[in-house]
């Protein structure tokens, strides 16, 4: 019943968030204006730039934002106890990343759909700029190298999602052609959905699995270069072609499966079993300041999301009305995931009692989608009575697609910021889409391989910089932001708290794992992690500067 408890809480809490400080935001600090021309329509190009309707430009968003991460850090951060990983989820997605998500993607509309390393230029100057791209690259980076890793250690583990994942791409191409011809979009979206599960329910009964060693490769190794191969393409794919309708498809079964997970809640009201503050922890777990609102990163704030709304879905607003829907909405969908990922968890669902929880979360980081899927399937198993087997296959898939759309949005983010390299510094060759994509992957296939050897799992070494180094991107977006407030002269307060607190936060846990990393002798993640702190302490010096000047000359 303790889950009922936590539920009605936090779903309460972004409610408020939705139609009452969001609208705030909205009207008061955001300004919108329903007469803007976006550069939807102001470039429209047809690859890139493409105004979209609001609800399938909210699925390409929520899911490019959402992948694995809400789930992966939730599943992680409950291990200091559920009570402070329920409160940041809740409080982070109303005052934090709806504010950021939102703000991103309206600052980015106002300057021609320019990423937010990019806009940082106009905004506070061109040193700014050169730094804040170093640091999205960076992310990026790991984002696409790790969830390489992540989506083909799932189809090695759980080959039930293979057949469904790689139909969803056939289902989508399909949508989006009759999606651009004006076909009715509530019959695709039911269609879609019902193509969707029925694949669930093939792959469930017809697992398909690569041969153990192949080309010299591990299985994991081969899933990762045919996926970036498949990034690669359809990066480069006009967006309504592949990008737009999957994201869509893909959100509308993220929704069936809240819908599940919620309901099996109500259902069978299971009841906590992991302790709301856990004092049964390791000798050498990390503190829960700052480490907790580091871990919890897209299900609290995230900087990635500011890539996101800045890179390609800015670029698809068509009205700047849509962006708070768009923007807003889909931290709070990716919330909803995060509050839901941390019940399935928590729950007897996962642990039976509270000391088989204590077994199964005995050291920090030992968690992971592995652990939602396990207790999440358990959840739909005991509260809808749906097979254990599909549950699981349902949910495995799940978490594939949205690490896969995330793969798919993040390549194409990568070859935007060195087709911008390619402007800001005048080498034509880089501003051509197919080299920029080449060169984008071939960095990500670098470190998989370079770094992991045969089973393509480089990314892993540097992934434990990507917490720190993703919020402190997070706190630049809002103070980009924040200073492009203050110069129109409007309250600048609701960006800049939550910019104070993610980067201190942010660069305190920075400062921590450089201490790790410099005890274990890991130069490499040493040398990264001080680029990262200095680049930040930089951008925050010319920003300071830039808000001096303007209040003085004003």
């Amino acid at each position: 019943m303790q889950s009922v408890m936590i539920v009605v809480m936090g779903v309460a809490g972004m409610t408020f968030g939705w139609f009452v400080y969001s609208r705030f935001i909205a009207e008061k600090i955001y300004q919108l204006d329903s007469n803007f021309r976006t550069p939807a329509h102001e470039l429209n190009d047809g690859v890139d730039y493409h105004p979209t309707n609001k609800y399938v430009l909210w699925g390409h968003h929520f899911t490019s934002v959402a992948g694995a991460a809400p789930i992966v850090g939730p599943a992680i951060a409950v291990y200091w106890g559920w009570v402070p990983a329920v409160l940041w989820v809740t409080l982070g997605t109303i005052f934090f990343a709806g504010v950021h998500d939102f703000g991103a993607l309206w600052a980015s509309a106002r300057h021609k759909g320019k990423s937010i390393g990019a806009l940082s230029e106009d905004v506070i100057g061109s040193r700014t700029r050169a730094l804040f791209m170093i640091v999205i690259f960076l992310v990026l980076l790991m984002v696409n190298a790790v969830f390489g890793v992540v989506i083909a250690g799932a189809f090695v583990g759980t080959p039930g999602a293979v057949f469904p994942a790689w139909s969803a791409i056939i289902v989508a191409l399909i949508i989006g052609q009759l999606v651009h011809r004006k076909f009715n979009l509530v019959v695709l979206s039911i269609g879609g959905v019902i193509a969707l599960y029925l694949s669930v329910y093939a792959g469930s009964v017809m697992p398909l699995q690569l041969p153990e060693q192949m080309f010299g490769l591990s299985a994991n190794g081969n899933w990762i270069i045919i996926l970036f191969v498949y990034a690669a393409i359809a990066s480069m794919l006009p967006v309504w072609v592949l990008l737009q309708p999957r994201d869509f498809i893909n959100g509308m079964q993220l929704f069936v499966g809240l819908i599940l997970l919620y309901g099996a809640v109500l259902l069978s009201t299971p009841d906590i079993s992991a302790p709301a503050f856990n004092d049964r922890m390791a000798e050498d777990a990390p503190s829960l300041v700052p480490l907790l609102f580091v871990t919890i990163a897209c299900g609290a704030v995230s900087g990635f999301h500011g890539i996101v709304s800045s890179g390609t879905t800015s670029k698809q607003l068509d009205k700047e009305t849509d962006a708070r829907f768009i923007g807003y909405l889909g931290a709070v969908g990716e919330g909803s995931l995060a509050l839901i990922t941390l019940v399935a968890v928590s729950s007897v669902a996962l642990a039976a009692t509270p000391e088989m929880w204590h077994e199964i979360y005995d050291r920090y980081g030992t968690a992971g989608a592995g652990t939602f899927i396990k207790g999440g399937a358990q959840l739909i198993a005991n509260g809808w009575g749906l097979p254990f087997s599909i549950s699981q296959t349902l949910l495995a898939t799940m978490v594939v697609l949205f690490a896969g759309t995330t793969m798919d949005s993040g390549v194409r983010l990568q070859r935007y910021i060195i087709q911008e390299w390619g402007d800001i510094y005048n080498i034509p060759l880089l501003r051509k889409g197919i080299l920029a994509t080449l060169l984008a992957v071939t960095c990500c296939l670098l470190l998989a391989f370079g770094a992991g050897g045969a089973a393509g799992s480089g990314g892993l070494i540097i992934w434990p910089l990507f917490g720190s180094t993703n919020q402190i991107l997070a706190g630049l977006t809002l103070l980009v932001i924040t200073v492009m407030l203050i110069k129109l002269g409007r309250p600048a307060r609701y960006t800049m708290i939550p910019m104070i607190f993610v980067l201190i936060t942010s660069s305190w846990s920075a400062l921590i794992k450089l201490k790790e990393f410099y005890l274990a002798g890991n130069w490499l993640l040493v040398t990264i992690d001080i680029i990262v702190v200095i680049t930040t302490f930089m951008v925050i010096l010319e920003a300071a500067s830039v808000i001096s000047k303007y209040k003085h000359d004003n």
